[in-house]
C-alpha cells in the first residue's frame, strides 16, 4: 500500500505524494531554548524522528529542518510582555546568546540520549534575522500588513477577506473577533487578533536589531516562515509540530506565505498530540512539566524512581502520534518491561538453533510492519507485530516450532532494522555492559601500567597474555596502552 499521512489541513488521510521526488522537504518547530527539555518537548522530537527515518527507508532524500527559536517568542504569546530568552537572561544577569548556548547544549543531549537522529539543518531565528524582514517587506508591498509606531502587524481581516484565516485550525474570524481580549498596551492594533511581524523594541529589551520600520525584532511567527522558505523553497511537502502550535503559530504560517507568495507553503501539515499529567497538558505555562533530565534521575516528587532514555521513547512510541498520552509511574513501569521482553527475544534469536524447515511462516511480519507504518506511522501496531513475532521465537525455544537457517537470519534482520533502525531504540543494558568493560578494562591497563614502572615486567606479561586468550590485544603506544577485541 502506498504511504498515507493524516493531513491537519484537510481533516482526513492522504497518499504521500511528494512535491519533487525522490526528494522530501520536511519543517518542524524546535524547542524555545530558554529551560531543559521536558517530556513534551520529547514527543515531537521523537515523533518527526520517526517519520524521517521511515521516509529515508523508503528510500527518500529528506531535508529534515528542525529550528531553534532563540528570539521573538513572548512570555504571554500575544505580542506584548518580556521576550522568553531576554527574560532569563535578565533574570540570571547572563547576556541572552549565553542562555540560547547553555539550554540548547542541553536539548541536544537530551535528544540524544534520547536516539533522536540530527536534523539536515538546525537555523535559529537570531541567524535569519535579514530574511525575516525581507518577508515582512513582501507582506506589507502585498498590502497585508501595517505600521504602527514602528511595528509591522499582519491585518488578519484584510487577508481574511481574499483568504481564509483559520483554515488549518478550523476558526472563524468572528469567533476571533469575540473571543480574543483586548489586552493592555495592543491600542497600536487594528484588530486585537492581528499579530506581529516586527515589534519596536522598548529600552529595556535585550535583542533588538535595525530594519525598515524600526529597531526591534521579529515576529514569533514570522522565523518559520523565513526560514522554511530559505532552506525548503516557497513549497515544500512536510510541516510539523505539536497541537498546540497548531493555533495561533501554524495559523499564521499559511497567512504569512499566502501574504507573502500568493500560495500555501506546506502540502502535509502533521501534528502531535499532547502528553498529560492528570488529564492536563504538561507545558511549562502551567508549571506541571517533569524535565527530562528529571526522568533520567528520577529527582521529582511525581516520579517513583528514574527511568531510561529508552523507556521514556519506548512509552512514547507505544501511542499513535496522534493520540494524547497520560503520563503515570504505571505506564512508564509497564513500557520499560514490554521494552526488556522484545531485546530478550533479539537475545534468544541469537541462541537459536536453525531446524532443517520451517513450521511457521515469519516472512509475513514484514509486509505486517511495513503497512502499519505506511498507514499514518502507525507505531503501535509495529510493536504489537513484534510482540506477536516474540511469541513465535519462544515457540522456537521450547522446541514447538522450528526455523530454517535463512528464516532464523531473516527474524534476525527484522528486528535489527524495525526495533533499532526504524523504531530507534536502543538495548541499554548491553550500553551498561560496555561500560562495565570499559571500566574494567581501565583498571586492568592502570595496574599493568603500575607494574611496569615498578619493572615488574611478568606481571605485565601476564596480565597482557591472559587478556590475549580471551581475545583482548593490548597495544603499547607512545601515549600509554590501548586495548581493542581481536
Amino acid at each position: 500500500m502506498p504511504l498515507t499521512i493524516y493531513n491537519t489541513l484537510n481533516r482526513k488521510k492522504e497518499i504521500f505524494e511528494p512535491l519533487k521526488a525522490p526528494h522530501v522537504g520536511m519543517y518542524v518547530c524546535g524547542p524555545t531554548v530558554y529551560g531543559d527539555a521536558h517530556l513534551g518537548h520529547a514527543r515531537p522530537a521523537i515523533t518527526f524522528d520517526i517519520v524521517f527515518r521511515f521516509l529515508m527507508h523508503l528510500g527518500y532524500k529528506v531535508r529534515y529542518v528542525r529550528n531553534i527559536t532563540d528570539v521573538g517568542h513572548l512570555v504571554n504569546d500575544a505580542d506584548e510582555g518580556e521576550d522568553k530568552i531576554g527574560k532569563k537572561a535578565r533574570l540570571e544577569q547572563l547576556e541572552p546568546m549565553e542562555v540560547v548556548k547553555y539550554y540548547t547544549d542541553r536539548y541536544h543531549a537530551n535528544m540524544d540520549q534520547l536516539n533522536v537522529l540530527h536534523p539536515s539543518i538546525e537555523p535559529t531565528a537570531s541567524g535569519h534575522i535579514i530574511e525575516q524582514i525581507e518577508m515582512v517587506g513582501k507582506i506589507i508591498e502585498n498590502g497585508f500588513a501595517y505600521q504602527a509606531e514602528g511595528s509591522v502587524y499582519f491585518d488578519v481581516e484584510k487577508y481574511n477577506k481574499i483568504h481564509r484565516y483559520g483554515k488549518l485550525s478550523g476558526r472563524k474570524i468572528e469567533e476571533l473577533r469575540e473571543n480574543t481580549r483586548e489586552l493592555a498596551g495592543q491600542e497600536q492594533k487594528r484588530n486585537s487578533f492581528d499579530f506581529a511581524l516586527w515589534k519596536k523594541a522598548d529600552p529595556a529589551h535585550l535583542m533588538h536589531w535595525p530594519s525598515p520600520w524600526s529597531e526591534g525584532f521579529p515576529g514569533w511567527h514570522m522565523e518559520c516562515s523565513a526560514m522554511g522558505a530559505k532552506y525548503l523553497g516557497e513549497t515544500f511537502d512536510i510541516h510539523g509540530g505539536g497541537m498546540d502550535l497548531l493555533f495561533p503559530h501554524h495559523e499564521s504560517e499559511i497567512a504569512q506565505a499566502n501574504a507573502a507568495n500568493g500560495h500555501d507553503a506546506v502540502k502535509y501539515w502533521m501534528h502531535n498530540n499532547m502528553i498529560t499529567v492528570d488529564g492536563q497538558k504538561m507545558g511549562k505555562s502551567l508549571n506541571n512539566f517533569i524535565t527530562l533530565n528529571e526522568f533520567f534521575s528520577g529527582k521529582h516528587e511525581k516520579l517513583k524512581r528514574a527511568y531510561s532514555p529508552m523507556t521514556i521513547r519506548f512509552f512514547i512510541l507505544q501511542a499513535h502520534y496522534r493520540s494524547t498520552v497520560d503520563f503515570s509511574n504505571d505506564a512508564l513501569q509497564a513500557a520499560e518491561k514490554g521494552m526488556k521482553k522484545l531485546f530478550e527475544t533479539v537475545k534468544l534469536i541469537g541462541r537459536l538453533q536453525a531446524g532443517g524447515g520451517s513450521s511457521i511462516d515469519v516472512r509475513p511480519f514484514e509486509e505486517l510492519c511495513i503497512q502499519a507504518m505506511e498507514d499514518d506511522f502507525n507505531t503501535p501496531i509495529v510493536i504489537a507485530h513484534l510482540f506477536e513475532l516474540s511469541k513465535i521465537i519462544n515457540q522456537i525455544n521450547d522446541g514447538k516450532a522450528t526455523l530454517s537457517a535463512d528464516d532464523l537470519e531473516f527474524v534476525k534482520n527484522l528486528y535489527q532494522t524495525w526495533l533499532n533502525d526504524l523504531l530507534g531504540l536502543r538495548d541499554e543494558k548491553d550500553e551498561d555492559d560496555s561500560q562495565v568493560i570499559e571500566s574494567l578494562m581501565e583498571t586492568i591497563l592502570a595496574l599493568r601500567k603500575e607494574a611496569k614502572l615498578n619493572k615488574d615486567y611478568a606481571t605485565a606479561d601476564r596480565i597482557r597474555d591472559a587478556l590475549s586468550k580471551i581475545n583482548i590485544e593490548i597495544k603499547d603506544t607512545r601515549d600509554g596502552a590501548e586495548w581493542v577485541f581481536k
